[in-house]
């Protein structure tokens, strides 16, 4: 298919299909006035992605600048205290910025760059997507708007602080939960106004096609080094599961999508559930319904109505009512699972990792850490289980303190 392995080669997995559905999910539900936009897009990546000039400064940028490849962690102590299956965790963590967001925004620079656009917009929640996109337009010498709602701005004040000294423009979103959902409808409205030399950085696996299949390629570069790793640390290629958080679910894409074909890995997914299934939460998999949002097809949390509901976690980065489509295809076809942890088991996940690792995760992090437990025990001693590490907890601390 591609000269691009790390970028774009999909063997026998091959969603989504050429109109950009996962099964029936995902597809492009935009205005009018973005169909251009988005056939531009679609055709610029489409070029992009086999070229090896591309590729190369795809590549460069990602070993000189993120700092990639990220180690991938024995973690001697937490499998000492588990009791259970060797675990490691790959250090989306140490990328330059903090989280695995870099990966994507770093290609989407290019992407910008490369079809002539002088202004980028994106859409924040936790802050670490918004702190990528400010970081790679001051890299480029773009033009930088992050929409981010105003709950969030007070709860990841230090990362606003990042994107405005980066010298992007945080704009408030003031409606609704004012969180990311918020922030997206603005970013929204902002391209359907300028839509001839705007850019849109999305930041997961979410939105009209491409994007979804887009993203997901970018990241897919943390599952190809965690195989090359583990062949070098453990004499085989595939560990028994992989764990990670899921909001929109790019870091979990990005891990797992080289390991789909091997259905002897299993794939585990974490999503907020916030106060519990019966309160307010954000486990879109658990008790979402099909519907549009945002642009595409997939399962969201909403009314008898279809107006959609608000979404809780302690997590702004998780805070969100959808989730990608090929999130909700995995889920159909039964190769992914996922698990709703609710903010008090994260909480608990941050002092696990904490205490035992000496690594301080990201709230987002810290909902896939809280599955580790059970599943080194269901697996056994013989047993390899990688979680993605897809963040720092820096910018939670404030949340940290006042919770515990």
């Amino acid at each position: 298919m591609t000269n691009n392995p790390n970028i774009a080669s999909t063997e026998r997995y091959d969603a989504p299909d050429a109109t950009g559905h996962f099964g029936t999910y995902g597809g492009a539900f935009v205005p009018e006035i973005l169909y251009p936009v988005l056939e531009e897009l679609k055709s610029a990546y489409a070029e992009a992605r086999v070229d090896p000039e591309f590729d190369k400064q795809y590549r460069d940028l990602l070993r000189e600048y993120v700092g990639r490849p990220t180690p991938l962690s024995f973690c001697d102590r937490l499998t000492t205290e588990l009791g259970g299956a060797k675990i490691y965790a790959k250090r989306e963590d140490l990328c330059h910025t903090g989280a695995h967001k870099i990966n994507n925004t770093i290609g989407q620079i290019l992407l910008a760059q490369r079809m002539g656009k002088t202004r980028i917009i994106a859409e924040t929640g936790a802050g670490q997507h918004g702190v990528a996109t400010a970081t790679v337009c001051a890299k480029f010498g773009l033009d930088c708007i992050v929409y981010m709602g105003s709950e969030d701005i007070e709860r990841q004040r230090l990362n606003v602080e990042r994107m405005e000294l980066l010298g992007a423009e945080v704009r408030p979103a003031t409606s609704g939960s004012q969180t990311l959902k918020d922030a997206t409808n603005e970013a929204i409205r902002d391209w359907v106004s300028n839509p001839i030399d705007t850019f849109y950085i999305i930041g997961s696996v979410v939105g009209p096609h491409p994007y979804p299949m887009m993203v997901r390629d970018f990241h897919r570069v943390i599952g190809n080094e965690t195989r090359a790793q583990l062949l070098e640390k453990e004499g085989r290629e595939t560990p028994d599961a992989i764990v990670a958080c899921v909001g929109g679910g790019s870091n979990a894409i990005g891990i797992w999508y080289p390991f789909i074909n091997d259905k002897d890995v299993q794939l585990h997914g974490a999503e907020a559930a916030g106060e519990g299934l019966n309160g307010r939460h954000a486990a879109t998999l658990a008790k979402g319904t099909p519907g549009v949002l945002h642009g595409a097809m997939s399962v969201m949390l909403q009314d008898h109505s279809g107006q959609v509901e608000i979404a809780h976690s302690v997590s702004a980065g998780l805070d969100y009512p959808g989730i990608g489509p090929e999130h909700a295809h995995l889920r159909d076809l039964d190769r992914a699972q996922y698990h709703p942890v609710t903010d008090e088991e994260a909480l608990h996940g941050v002092e696990l990792l904490s205490q035992t690792e000496g690594i301080i995760p990201a709230l987002e992090t810290a909902h896939a850490v809280h599955l580790l437990p059970t599943l080194a025990d269901q697996l056994g001693e013989d047993a390899v289980i990688v979680f993605n590490c897809s963040g720092r907890g820096d910018k939670d601390m404030e949340t940290i303190a006042k919770h515990r």
